[in-house]
């Protein structure tokens, strides 16, 4: 008898085994969202991850990384997610999403004392327009043909601006949020135009369970009726 259920029981094993794989969370440095604290990676979006992962048992570790790193790691290695991900047609079948964890608005920034008109995204269509590598602003306006500009460090592109190399520099920001106002280029370099509202989310390789993406989805929606999520924001307020 032994036998003849050992190979089932070490087949249980394994499933349980792959069952409980942990979760590769990724992110950058991207504060009051996602930072380097004393005691790891913490944040904004960061806290409402762990809050996620607690509230589902789901074992996890988080990790910073640049941008492009961490969404290529998200789209190429099993079992790994990436947030805050924007979520857009272009990315729609790449991942599992769970979300929306926030929202957010794409603005064009540019000199405060800019000569040119700027009513709707067409009127950039011949401006040089600085961009983040791997960004999906970079995304979204390349495939739409628009003359881009990307840097691997994004605080680079208000600089770039101010010596006129770009006219542009393509923003995500929390929808509310004011912007930076302790830079040295602060009103130097201002919002110009909102040409897009998108949601974001931790976006997860297709490896990942169904399971588990429908259980952190509903949890995420508890802790929205629980008032969980705008405690947790509110602790980043300032």
């Amino acid at each position: 008898m032994r036998l003849i259920f050992l190979p089932l029981l070490l087949a249980a094993a394994g499933a349980g085994a792959g069952a409980a794989t942990p979760l590769n969370i990724v992110t950058e440095h991207a504060p009051p969202a996602s930072m380097q604290g004393p005691d790891g990676v913490t944040g904004r979006e960061t806290d409402k991850v762990r809050e996620l992962m607690a509230r589902t048992a789901t074992r996890y570790k988080i990790e910073l990384f640049p941008w492009k790193r961490a969404y290529l790691m998200a789209q190429n290695q099993p079992h790994t997610c990436v947030y805050s991900t924007s979520r857009t047609p272009e990315r729609e079948k790449l991942f599992k999403w769970i979300g929306p964890t926030d929202e957010a608005e794409w603005v064009l920034w540019g000199r405060a004392d800019h000569e040119f008109p700027l009513k709707t995204l067409e009127d950039a269509r011949k401006l040089r327009i600085g961009t983040y590598i791997g960004d999906a602003r970079d995304e979204y306006l390349r495939s739409r043909g628009f003359n881009v500009e990307p840097v691997s460090n994004d605080l680079a592109n208000p600089h770039k601006v101010l010596l006129k190399r770009i006219d542009l520099w393509a923003v995500g920001m929390r929808t509310g949020s004011p912007g930076p106002s302790q830079q040295e280029w602060a009103d130097k370099v201002v919002p110009l135009l909102v040409f897009n509202r998108i949601k974001v989310y931790l976006a997860c390789h297709p490896s990942v369970p169904d399971e588990l993406v429908d259980k952190l989805n509903a949890a995420l929606a508890e802790m929205r009726r629980d008032g969980s999520l705008a405690r947790l924001e509110r602790k980043y307020e300032h």
